[in-house]
């Protein structure tokens, strides 16, 4: 594996995993979604904006941000940073990072709409696979009516699988964009925002620290970790990285606050992660395995994109 793509994949599995806990405290906050997107938008705005203040001298590069595809990195924080907390606040967490996961996938479509790319059966087999899952995980004990707060939160994050895969592909694309104004830009617009509707009285209602930590450190550390290995590895590789997330963070909400998963929605995640497995491992079975002494197991394609 290259130095470049190995670190790339290091830097993405961190920062997944600081990621986890971030479901958690939300919940732990006992905020509407408006208000978590108010508190989480600007504290993580500003932190990334002192930080690029503090260690960059040359500030020529923020002109970048007015280019299309700077424009296009500000809106998909921006997104990414409304539609997660009004999911997290509307339904179970396990539905909202089900639909997270389809990242991957998110990032085959851009891809082909973007760059041209086309689109393999194996890839639409799995987009159909995966929205199966999250049919399943949305829908009631019947399996026929439809949970209402479930379907707007599998939304929501469906909405943020896109607007995450926009990041990694413009960032993979531009390198030469600011990282730290462009997330922070799109983080600030997102808080204001949530700021505006709540408004200030109400903002310190519920558990202000757990909320505060999340803005501060966890969202900071981990998607710039996310966002730096998108320009060191390949964004399905990244996107594996964050289906940790989508294991981990139920977990950490079941343990803490016992908010277990109901049986058909372990079932439709089950679905979408193994849909997901099967589609991220493709690349790594037709590059074929090499035997010591560097030979290709015979009859092994040559290592082909998802």
């Amino acid at each position: 594996m290259p130095q470049t793509s190995s670190r790339g994949i290091l830097l993405a599995a961190f920062g997944a995993l600081a990621l986890t806990p971030d479901a958690l405290l939300m919940r732990l906050s006992g905020m509407d979604g408006l208000q978590m997107l108010g508190w989480r938008g600007l504290c993580t705005g500003l932190v990334f904006w002192a930080a690029w203040l503090l260690t960059t001298q040359d500030r020529s590069s923020l002109r970048r941000l007015a280019s299309p595809a700077g424009l296009v990195l500000v809106l998909a924080h921006f997104s990414n940073a409304l539609l997660f907390p009004l999911g997290i606040a509307l339904a179970p967490v396990a539905i909202v990072l089900i639909a997270v996961a389809c990242m991957p996938v998110s990032a085959a479509l851009l891809s082909r709409l973007v760059l041209g790319e086309p689109t393999s059966r194996a890839t639409w087999r799995t987009i159909a696979a995966v929205l199966t899952g999250i049919a399943i995980a949305v829908t009631g004990s019947d399996g026929m009516t439809l949970n209402d707060d479930a379907l707007i939160g599998a939304a929501c994050g469906l909405g943020v699988a896109m607007s995450l895969a926009t990041t990694f592909v413009t960032l993979r694309r531009t390198p030469e964009l600011p990282l730290l104004p462009g997330l922070g830009t799109g983080a600030l617009l997102a808080g204001l925002a949530g700021l505006y509707v709540t408004g200030p009285a109400r903002m310190t209602d519920g558990n202000v620290s757990a909320i505060v930590l999340t803005g501060l450190v966890i969202l900071p550390v981990s998607f710039f970790a996310l966002s730096s290995a998108s320009r060191h590895t390949q964004a399905a590789n990244v996107s594996l990285m964050m289906l940790l997330e989508t294991v981990l963070g139920p977990i950490w909400v079941w343990a803490f606050l016992d908010e277990t998963p109901t049986a058909r929605t372990l079932a439709g995640a089950a679905l979408v992660l193994s849909a997901l497995a099967i589609y991220l491992a493709r690349p790594l079975v037709s590059s074929g395995v090499k035997y010591p002494g560097g030979s290709r197991r015979r009859g092994a394609a040559p290592p082909s994109a998802p």
